[in-house]
């Protein structure tokens, strides 16, 4: 997996904040949407306190990590999925958590039977994606790529060349 590219597509969706501000839930966050910790150094600062770009790089890579194994704890085949899949399933991995993503029963079936168009249905209905519609309608919209470019792969060509 390119965590370069998931990096950047998590900074479109997350944004990216060098000082300590309060998500929409009230809670101190930083960096690529990096929830504070009673662990982390800055539980005891104030919103509007900076962060060093190495501690929101280092954040992100502990972040990161945990959203991956826990893709593979929900998706025993994660790294056998398609890349774009990958980057999906992290994105939702990322923006849920384990329990709440846990809870998307059918997009979990979806996915396991290969099935993307059905993976984006089940997307598509949840509260998630009331939630967060520009975040969710661009992953939707790379499901039903993903679903309609493995599809096409596998049709036979029928067009008929000129002798």
């Amino acid at each position: 997996m390119n965590i370069d590219l998931l990096r950047e597509e998590l900074e479109q969706d997350e944004g990216c904040v060098f000082s300590i501000y309060l998500d929409h839930l009230g809670k101190k966050t930083f960096g690529i949407g990096h929830l504070v910790l009673p662990t982390d150094p800055e539980y005891s600062l104030k919103v509007g306190v900076p962060v060093e770009q190495l501690r929101v790089h280092d954040c992100f890579e502990k972040d990161i990590k945990i959203v991956l194994e826990d893709c593979v704890i929900l998706y025993e085949d994660f790294y056998s999925l398609p890349e774009s899949v990958q980057h999906v399933l992290a994105n939702m991995m990322f923006n849920l958590g384990r329990t709440r993503l846990t809870q998307f029963k059918d997009l979990k079936k979806a996915i396991e039977a290969r099935d993307y168009n059905a993976a984006a249905d089940a997307m598509i209905d949840s509260r998630w994606y009331t939630q967060v519609p520009n975040r969710a309608e661009r992953l939707v919209q790379r499901m039903r790529v993903t679903a309609y470019n493995l599809e096409s792969w596998d049709k036979p060509d029928t067009t008929t060349k000129e002798q």
